[in-house]
């Protein structure tokens, strides 16, 4: 196995609740109140449809609020990782992923691993240019049954729900979490931070017409199907931490551009390179200036990274950015 390369799951499509678009000569995020399955390949126009999401679409009246899944693993944390993220907005690469007590940051020297405290407290995070930053991976249809579909989000509302959702149906289904049929759902409310805006989020309840003891029993079945064929979750979960663990950051080149374009439009940009002469050049730099200045273990919050912006419009940012015009 190649070390420094996260082995993730294999990719069939991805989940979206918007999309990019061009306006005024510029690509920004548009926001939705629906769900999008896309494949892996895109044109001019976007992303291509997979062939499910037709299928799903006409199942709920051209509404695509709805979508059944199952999991991939028992442990919650597999099926969704999330962390607080900081991208150079230039290069696309990811900088600093961290937890809310520890993060890797990538400098001059190599990799390096300093205490996160909180985002509200580091300058490197002010702007936007930190957020949490999570990704589900989920089962739809029969086709593959280790294929998922990613689902990638900075919203605050998501990150938490999809979270408690999974740590709640692991303990009441007796660690078979990935055996329970669900589905996966698109919720909206207002706050007053939102100012009336409605923020959309992304939920993971029991299927529509679906009894938790349908669902529980489903799942028992399920599980002993899978021992007496000899199929071995504990190995798969296993498999997954240590692919997970192979690599400092999970997102490929690729994968980081898109990822800065759709969720960090506004984040902050490389300073100039004649700003300054005793500046770093690149944030880069200026993420390794800053380590120099506290020793590791510094509970100084100018430090390093940490804790998340406990916004709740993150979910609306999104998909909206500011002055955006509808095309």
């Amino acid at each position: 196995m190649l070390k420094g390369l996260a082995i993730t799951p294999p990719i069939l499509g991805r989940i979206t609740i918007g999309k990019v678009v061009e306006n005024n000569g510029k690509r920004l995020p548009q926001k939705d109140d629906q769900f999008t399955l896309t494949s892996q390949l895109q044109t001019k126009e976007g992303w291509i449809r997979h062939p499910l999401d037709e299928q799903l679409r006409s199942e709920q009246e051209g509404k695509l609020r709805r979508i059944p899944i199952r999991l991939l693993f028992n442990d919650p944390d597999l099926n969704l990782r999330a962390e607080y993220a900081l991208f150079d907005r230039q290069t696309a690469r990811p900088l600093c992923v961290g937890d809310g007590e520890q993060c890797k940051r990538r400098t001059r020297d190599g990799m390096e691993t300093l205490d996160c405290p909180s985002p509200d407290g580091c300058p490197l995070a002010q702007g936007g240019a930190c957020k949490p930053y999570g990704r589900l991976n989920v089962l739809i249809g029969d086709d593959d049954p280790l294929g998922s579909f990613i689902f990638r989000t900075t919203g605050f509302n998501s990150i938490r729900t999809l979270a408690a959702r999974l740590a709640y149906f692991k303990a009441i289904s007796g660690n078979r979490l990935a055996c329970l049929p669900l589905e996966l759902r698109l919720r909206g409310k207002s706050t007053r931070q939102s100012r009336g805006t409605a923020i959309f989020y992304v939920d993971i309840t029991l299927r529509e017409g679906w009894t938790l003891e349908e669902t529980l029993s489903e799942a028992q079945r399920l599980d002993e199907q899978h021992h007496a064929t000899g199929f071995d979750q504990k190995a798969l979960d296993r498999a997954a931490k240590a692919g997970f663990a192979n690599g400092a950051f999970e997102d490929s080149a690729e994968e980081s551009a898109e990822v800065v374009e759709e969720f960090y439009p506004d984040a902050p940009q490389h300073p100039p390179g004649g700003q300054d002469a005793n500046a770093p050049l690149t944030l880069a730099d200026k993420l390794q200036a800053k380590s120099q200045q506290q020793p590791q273990g510094s509970t100084d919050p100018k430090a390093s990274l940490g804790e998340a912006d406990t916004s709740q419009s993150n979910d609306v940012q999104q998909f909206q950015p500011r002055q955006a015009k509808r095309v």
